[in-house]
């Protein structure tokens, strides 16, 4: 057989990757591609931040499951410690005795083989694949044939049209809620799930995995406590993206049965009390917060603006404050008094908050609903600085 090794952190996989092993694998008609994640690179640390090893195997079965006769090999990883290529050729000559082994690599590690460790075995073991670069073909040519002749290497190209991006500046992308178009769809969203590299989710990635979980008559609130979300963020100085974030996905949960609600809150090890038990439409919040959180790698600030928004607590934050009142006056609702409670959201937050949590009371009582002592509690609160203020 003809095997390819293509080695590298894949930190993470992304589609540059992607595209050279499947490259490889037609350019040089192999019969395996071995994909190998390396445990630590034998000339540099792994940045600060980096996925740990067993996702990094994880995002790699990912990501090249979709290259055709590739297979990702934990050899590296296995072993641990610095990865020397000619251990790993090494290992895989023992696995597959008699079989072509061809290295996969770029143009500039080509350039730097001679200073590989024991790369004068390496030589005499396998052959190196590079990927042929129209901007550097002319001196990847040149210094092809000085290996030949002067070393008896063996060398073949890959003929490339490289995606441009590294993984270096995917992951400060990540960072800033961007570059979710570089990686598979798998990938990203396991990147986001895991928080790896400390990525934020792009809001559009996130609205339409929201919209997903919605009754289809729930999106045009949801959407529009977003919008509203933003503003109030804008407006009190909130950031706006965690504002945003909670305004897509506090719902999320909104359509489940009270049965269904209870099997999510097993799931996530939600705590509850015996009011919400009683009614568990109370408990869309938490299960919201709690999948959110499990899912979408939302920040814990994120979390309990979600967890918070359908009750409101006493001595609330911020961004609980903006999630709690863009749900109660969004561009959708209509009620008495929504005018008022949209003026005073804009003029005095604590002011709105009040009248927000009075009407909501109000609203129970005629509906002889209970109130839940957290609701109380907030509204108490509120009042209390309030009347601090002389207000």
């Amino acid at each position: 057989m003809k095997i390819g090794i293509y080695g590298g952190t894949f930190n993470p996989p992304h589609a540059g990757h992607v595209k050279a092993a499947g490259d490889a694998v037609k350019a040089l008609n192999l019969d395996k591609l071995l994909v190998i994640p390396t445990a630590t690179p034998p000339h540099k640390e792994l940045p600060e931040g980096s996925a740990p090893a067993e996702k990094r195997l994880e995002m790699a079965q990912i990501a090249f499951g979709e290259v055709d006769k590739a297979e990702v090999c934990d050899i590296e990883l296995a072993r641990g410690g610095r990865s020397y290529t000619v251990d790993t050729v090494a290992a895989l000559k023992e696995q597959y005795p008699g079989d072509e082994l061809w290295i996969i690599m770029g143009g500039d590690m080509f350039f730097g083989l001679t200073g590989w460790y024991k790369f004068e075995t390496l030589l005499t073991q396998v052959g190196f694949a590079v990927a042929d670069r129209a901007d550097e073909s002319e001196k990847l040519q040149e210094y092809a044939e000085h290996m030949r002749r002067e070393l008896g290497a063996k060398v073949e190209f890959i003929p490339e049209r490289p995606v441009e991006i590294s993984s270096t500046e995917l992951r400060r992308l990540l960072e800033n809620a961007e570059g979710m178009e570089l990686l598979s769809p798998e990938v990203y969203a396991y990147i986001i799930k895991n928080r790896l590299y400390g990525a934020k989710a792009q809001l559009d990635w996130l609205r339409a995995k929201a919209i997903n979980l919605l009754a289809p008559k729930r999106v045009p609130h949801v959407l529009g406590c977003e919008q509203e979300a933003v503003r109030l963020a804008q407006r009190w100085g909130e950031d706006v993206y965690s504002a945003a974030a909670a305004g897509i996905l506090h719902d999320i949960t909104k359509k489940c049965s009270a049965n269904e609600q209870l099997i999510l809150c097993e799931k996530y090890g939600t705590v509850t009390d015996a009011l919400e038990l009683e009614s568990p439409k109370l408990l869309h919040s938490k299960t919201a917060a709690d999948m959110a959180w499990d899912e979408f790698g939302i920040s814990p600030e994120v979390r309990e603006a979600i967890r918070w928004h359908t009750t409101g607590r006493a001595d609330m934050t911020m961004l609980e404050k903006i999630i709690y009142i863009a749900d109660y006056m969004e561009p959708n609702r209509d009620f008495e008094g929504v005018d008022e409670l949209r003026r005073l959201a804009y003029e005095d937050i604590d002011m709105a908050l009040r009248l927000g949590l009075r009407m909501s009371m109000e609203d129970m009582e005629a509906r002889r609903i209970v109130p839940h002592p957290r609701s109380l509690g907030a509204l108490e609160y509120i009042e209390r600085r309030l009347e601090e203020r002389g207000l």
